[in-house]
């Protein structure tokens, strides 16, 4: 197994550890309700690590971009972040990811762990049309960067201590800068999230990690900041309604079908990209199923893979994922459902060790501020 640039401090806090990704991660430290609740209330710090960065440059970066994306990445400037999917040539997903304008002929793409091979393979398939070379304009950085996520009401509040340079807790969703931080000069901050509870991910090379770990205990100490293992993590995201590629999101998925149309885009300005004739064409003629959010009405925990069913007992979809809500304490999850069963508000039920457990659709955010 891969170790991250902080695993020796998971391990000293006593995480309890195992394999995620390839890495040797946390996935608990205090429990999942208590860092959940932490993370909700407070702030608590994610070694995110073993997300995948790639790099993007070059005169034909854009262009490049725009066709292996389903987003527009013309409409980003310097400091801004996009949402994006690499579409697969036969209507499913790669991955989805972060797109980072640094500028116009630099790009970071920031992927998913368990996908960092996969992308990077499917780039280089489409690199020579661009003229871009792996290593060099194409170059895959994810083995020298580490990456905390400071998430929480506040975060921003400790983490302008470490950032002398700049006022960090002014700015605006999905853009990021270049700053000092801990002494750390062009680190990178961003403001995205996965918990929906605030916060910032901060990138440094490896070897100034233990310097940000330091700085950063020692800043929160008075904020009762607290590690946060991937287990938390998971039940913070769904609670948002955010998608997990694995659960939600698959080779199988269309970004149409997981109600990504949003990133999905058939503008001039985008121009030719990968499946948009397909994509077009659910966008206009409908899917077959539709990721939907849904709240248990009876008590039961929804888990990945249980069968969704109407009233009638007809078996119409299956959950994606699913979990007992830390903060509002009942079932909830995602799951493709044929689309008459789609709309908000819609009876359905979960089929729980044979039992049809009554659940109604509606609309994430699941937890609300």
């Amino acid at each position: 197994m891969k170790t991250t640039a902080f695993t020796e401090y998971h391990i000293a806090a006593g995480a309890k550890m195992a394999e995620f990704a390839g890495y040797n991660m946390p996935i608990e430290f205090t429990g999942i309700n208590d860092e959940h609740r932490t993370v909700r209330e407070g702030v608590g710090v994610f070694d995110v690590s073993h997300m995948g960065e790639i790099w993007v440059k070059g005169p034909q970066a854009l262009p490049f971009l725009q066709y292996v994306t389903s987003n527009d990445v013309s409409v980003l400037y310097d400091g801004k972040v996009q949402y994006s999917c690499f579409p697969n040539g036969r209507g499913g997903i790669v991955d989805d990811l972060l797109v980072y304008r640094i500028d116009a002929e630099t790009y970071l793409l920031v992927v998913n762990a368990a996908n960092t091979v996969k992308d990077w393979e499917f780039l280089c398939t489409h690199a020579p049309k661009y003229g871009l070379t792996p290593g060099k304009e194409l170059y895959n950085a994810s083995d020298e960067i580490a990456q905390l996520a400071v998430q929480g009401p506040s975060a921003m509040k400790l983490v302008q201590e470490l950032c002398p340079d700049r006022d960090v807790q002014s700015m605006e969703y999905y853009t990021f800068c270049k700053t000092t931080v801990a002494g750390i000069p062009n680190a990178i901050l961003s403001i995205t999230g996965y918990t929906g509870a605030g916060g910032c991910e901060i990138y440094v090379a490896n070897e100034d990690a233990p310097k940000l770990w330091t700085a950063l205990w020692a800043a929160g100490e008075r904020y009762g900041l607290k590690n946060i293992g991937l287990g938390a993590r998971d039940t913070l995201r769904l609670e948002m309604g955010f998608c997990l590629y694995g659960n939600d999101l698959d080779d199988t998925t269309s970004p149409i079908e997981a109600g990504l149309g949003w990133i999905t885009k058939f503008t001039e300005a985008k121009g030719d990209f990968i499946d948009k004739t397909l994509l077009a064409g659910q966008k206009t003629d409908g899917v077959k199923r539709k990721l939907v959010g849904f709240e248990m009405i009876e008590r039961g925990i929804p888990r990945h893979g249980y069968e969704v069913a109407s009233p009638a007992g007809e078996v119409i979809g299956v959950v994606t994922s699913g979990t007992q809500s830390p903060s509002l304490k009942k079932g909830v999850g995602l799951a493709y459902v044929k689309p008459e069963f789609a709309k908000t508000g819609t009876e359905i039920a979960v089929l729980i060790r044979g039992r049809q457990i009554k659940a109604q659709v509606v609309r994430p955010p699941f937890y609300k501020k």
